[in-house]
């Protein structure tokens, strides 16, 4: 673990924490956690090669923090509720579920990097994913659990509300990794608001209507 002064930090090295934090993001981002070098997070920071250790430890612990609050920066600008009323309905929960994920991936700027770091994740896995999984990626699973549960019914095991959650990510997941292929198929599909929305209104039925032909299937 980073050191921990024994008394608050100034506004100079606060500063420098969120320097360090911001040029991480992005060279993480950019070339993945194994090639990024602790030297070009600081030149990009403008801070000491020494400043790393002395707010996180090192390059790892670094990075477990990059992940944490790029995570909780998309979560923060894109909840996974999307603002609705306690009282909203499973199929509005889903569709908030979904659109919310989407625009997550999607984003653009600084807001995309954590898309960018957890697509890096699934392809080469650092030492942070258990930590990932157990804090960002579980609770979010849990919701979408939830959410699908409640659209299945009561009769709906374990077993089927999970593999229909995994059918909901993969849908979303497919228009974000296979991007290349899908824009060189349909050079006319963009992935701008209003594109999103379609996807989000596309994937929330289809969803929606497998879940329905499931349910059907179990009470017969």
């Amino acid at each position: 673990m980073g050191l921990k002064p024994s008394q608050p930090e100034d506004p100079a090295q606060a500063a420098t924490r969120r320097h360090l934090l911001e040029a991480a993001s992005e060279v993480f981002a950019e070339v993945g956690f194994r090639a990024a070098t602790v030297r070009e997070i600081c030149q990009r920071a403008e801070a000491n090669i020494a400043a790393v250790n002395y707010h996180f430890g090192d390059k790892e612990h670094l990075y477990r923090a990059v992940l944490k609050e790029t995570c909780r920066t998309a979560l923060e600008k894109y909840p996974a509720d999307f603002g609705l009323p306690p009282k909203a309905t499973p199929e509005q929960r889903l569709r908030a579920f979904v659109h919310s994920f989407l625009l997550r991936i999607f984003s653009q700027g600084p807001g995309s990097r954590h898309g960018k770091l957890m697509a890096r994740e699934m392809v080469e896995p650092t030492g942070a994913l258990d930590a990932i999984v157990k804090e960002d990626v579980g609770p979010m699973a849990a919701v979408l659990t939830s959410i699908v549960g409640d659209l299945l019914g009561s009769s709906a095991d374990a077993d089927k509300k999970r593999l229909c959650g995994m059918s909901v990510v993969s849908q979303v997941l497919f228009y974000h990794h296979c991007r290349p292929v899908v824009t060189r198929l349909f050079p006319t599909m963009k992935f701008d608001a209003a594109g999103i929305e379609q996807l989000a209104e596309h994937i929330t039925q289809f969803s929606l209507a497998a879940f329905k032909e499931i349910s059907k299937g179990k009470k017969k």
